[in-house]
């Protein structure tokens, strides 16, 4: 009896807040960083807040859906990476992969990450960047876990990974197209048909 009627209309279950994405293909919301697909970069995002996600909204259009960070167990910037949003830059330039601020991040698994530190410990710096974002690249090809399964039987073996030897394994190339000749028909025969409808 004491409580005031209920609105007219229900309310809005999140907040709206902007956000950039940077160059880097990152955007910040509180704090927290997600990672953004490449096409978003340089585009102004409205980034809904819900209490268990977010989504990112161009337009009238959402464009992106993550499960929101929380700053827990001291973390003052958590980090949400998706590798796969940011492996065609780091495509382009492999040897930054050694000192990137997000390299800890970009390992969609521990076994990656045990690879890398194999690849650091034996080659030199520039073969394992190499190595290791072709690897990646090849993970975000769709080929994830079986290229996981790989890489963990080579570190039973104490064997490096060879990237030509893999690509060949987990996605060989298309291969020779067989030559087709089309022979095009009589026109004549078509007339004769006709004539014979009518």
């Amino acid at each position: 009896a004491t409580l005031r009627a209920l609105p007219e209309r229900r309310t809005a279950e999140y907040e709206e807040l902007p956000a950039r994405v940077s160059k880097y293909a990152i955007f910040t919301v509180r704090g927290a960083q997600y990672s953004a697909p490449s096409q978003l970069i340089g585009q102004r995002l409205t980034v809904r807040l819900y209490t268990d996600h977010i989504e990112c909204w161009l337009g009238g259009a959402c464009v992106l859906e993550r499960a929101r960070l929380n700053h827990q167990g001291g973390q003052r910037h958590p980090r949400d990476i998706d590798y796969r949003h940011l492996i065609a830059a780091l495509r382009r330039k492999p040897g930054a992969f050694a000192r990137w601020v997000l390299r800890d991040a970009m390992f969609p698994r521990p076994v990656y990450r045990q690879t890398w530190e194999r690849l650091q410990a034996r080659l030199g710096e520039r073969e394992a960047c190499k190595t290791i974002v072709g690897l990646l690249v090849l993970a975000a090809d769709g080929h994830e876990a079986q290229l996981a399964s790989e890489l963990e039987q080579l570190i039973e073996l104490d064997q490096l990974p060879d990237l030509l030897a893999l690509t060949a394994l987990l996605a060989p190339s298309a291969g020779v197209l067989p030559s087709v000749t089309v022979e095009l028909p009589d026109l004549a025969g078509f007339d004769a048909l006709l004539k014979g409808l009518a």
